[in-house]
């Protein structure tokens, strides 16, 4: 049997610690099979192929079509594996084919989209599930290392908890890390042109090939995404759909969330349902890991309330607030570039703000010891403000935390002008009183961050020169740290 081979092996890049995960397991002498899971686009193809590269190994794919005619392909594919084509009437019989196989060799075996495989019917897969568990009971007589790989994420962290318990290994795929992202871009960008990319891309490796060393962002977008022939047009609405049977609803979830985070109530709000009945789409979005929520750091062990929904990539977050409300226009014949120029670019500021918040953060537990866990803030404002109506709520963007205690505080802006010196006077006369106000125990020696794009104001500048407790930190700064440490 000839070996592997990957042919896109040379421009194979990062997932060095997902490599060294799966090679450990490749040279132990675990026999449980592994469940490689992730979402769409995060890169598993590529990963597990680059893992078979130069090895015995053989990639199955499942499809959507019926079993038997599915069956039927794999044992066409085995055949020259197997010097015979083998009989594989169900899918039990299949992993005790492969299993045989790997009986007097070491044999690598992918099989990609499993989740196709299983009926939809719970009793009929929990049958095929119970007659995959004893034929796994004798895989410690076989050499066969088992890749099972799926984009349903719900349906993978299943068989972990199913009858395939204790006979499975789960390997989650995450999405690239900023540091890791960089790598798909232009060496040549700036600090600010890298986190703008980030912004648009998230650390999903198909957007990354296709937007990152785009010789421009602009020329990028307007020919991958808001063209119509485009690549990445309609790539989300392939994703979600594929996954969801009814997304209309969905659809206006995430187009709410697309500017900005947002509460379960002012979602019901603004969608017209009550949160009971909203609280089973959120669930759903978070099992595909479209969303996630986020609560106030520091909040009391127990409290239920006060979490806020965001979208979890960015380069869907980016597409639902700037594309697919202008698809049929863009269709129709808008030209990409002028919609880009009078609807994209005034609101881009505000897209890319979020993430660069987030990257704040992350450069905070990364580079300051002060800080073991580190997020945002947001609450009610000082009483004797809310009773004048002059202030009603306060948000701090980053707030680190050591020993129970508030170690840090910090302001973000992704803004053309330079930060002024109203942000660090806001934080200090309202959003901090408001933070003690919440039960928050701050610091003797906290520390101020703030965090901008195009610098500082001279008031800034020289209050930082004068204070001890006030640093101040710029994008660059923000992209040597992160990536730094890759």
């Amino acid at each position: 049997m000839e070996p592997f081979r990957f042919s896109a092996h040379d421009a194979f890049r990062n997932r060095h610690a997902d490599l060294a995960r799966l090679d450990d397991w490749w040279s132990g002498r675990d026999r449980n099979a592994v469940a490689l899971y992730g979402r769409r686009r995060v890169g598993k193809s590529w990963l597990f192929r680059e893992f078979a590269h130069g090895k015995e190994a053989i990639v199955l794919v499942a499809a959507r079509r019926a079993e038997t005619p599915q069956l039927e392909l794999f044992a066409d594919q085995l055949a020259p594996v197997l010097g015979v084509r083998p009989s594989i009437r169900d899918i039990p019989e299949l992993f005790k084919t492969l299993y045989e196989a790997g009986r007097d060799r070491k044999l690598l075996v992918v099989i990609d989209e499993f989740p196709y495989l299983l009926p939809t019917r719970e009793e009929a897969r929990a049958q095929v599930l119970t007659g995959m568990q004893a034929v796994m009971e004798e895989r410690d007589a076989s050499q066969l290392k088992l890749i099972l790989c799926g984009s349903y994420i719900s349906q993978m962290e299943g068989l972990l908890s199913g009858p395939l318990r204790g006979r499975l290994t789960g390997v989650s795929v995450e999405p690239l890390p900023f540091a890791d992202a960089c790598h798909f871009m232009d060496p040549k960008l700036g600090a600010v042109e890298l986190i703008e990319r980030f912004a648009v891309t998230g650390g999903m490796t198909l957007y990354l090939d296709e937007l990152g060393r785009a010789k421009g962002l602009r020329s990028g977008v307007c020919s991958r995404v808001l063209d119509h022939r485009g690549p990445l047009f309609n790539d989300p609405r392939e994703v979600i759909d594929e996954q969801l049977r009814a997304p209309g609803i969905y659809y206006s979830v995430l187009e709410e969330l697309a500017t900005g985070a947002k509460g379960i109530g002012e979602l019901g709000s603004v969608m017209g349902m009550r949160a009971a009945e909203l609280q089973k789409y959120l669930d759903a979005l978070r099992d595909m890991r479209f969303i996630d929520r986020r609560a106030p750091l520091g909040r009391p062990d127990g409290e239920t309330r006060g979490f806020q929904y965001f979208l979890a990539d960015d380069f869907i977050r980016y597409w639902f607030r700037f594309v697919v409300r202008a698809q049929e226009d863009l269709k129709a014949g808008l030209a990409p570039g002028e919609y880009y120029d009078d609807e994209v670019v005034p609101a881009f500021a505000s897209h890319v703000a979020s993430t660069f918040e987030a990257l704040c953060r992350q450069w905070v537990l990364a580079t300051r010891r002060e800080a073991t866990s580190v997020g945002g803030w947001w609450g009610r404002s000082v009483d004797a403000l809310r009773a004048t109506g002059e202030r009603t709520t306060e948000e701090i963007d980053v707030i680190g935390m050591l020993r129970g205690r508030v170690s840090l505080i910090g302001e973000c802006k992704w803004s053309s002008k330079p930060m002024s010196r109203r942000v660090l006077d806001d934080l200090e006369q309202f959003k901090i009183p408001a933070l003690t106000q919440a039960g928050a125990k701050l610091a003797s020696d906290r520390r101020i961050v703030l965090f901008a794009k195009a610098g500082f104001d001279r008031s800034l500048i020289a209050a930082s020169e004068q204070r001890t407790d006030l640093e101040l930190v710029d994008a660059a700064t923000i992209v040597d740290g992160l990536t730094s440490r890759a």
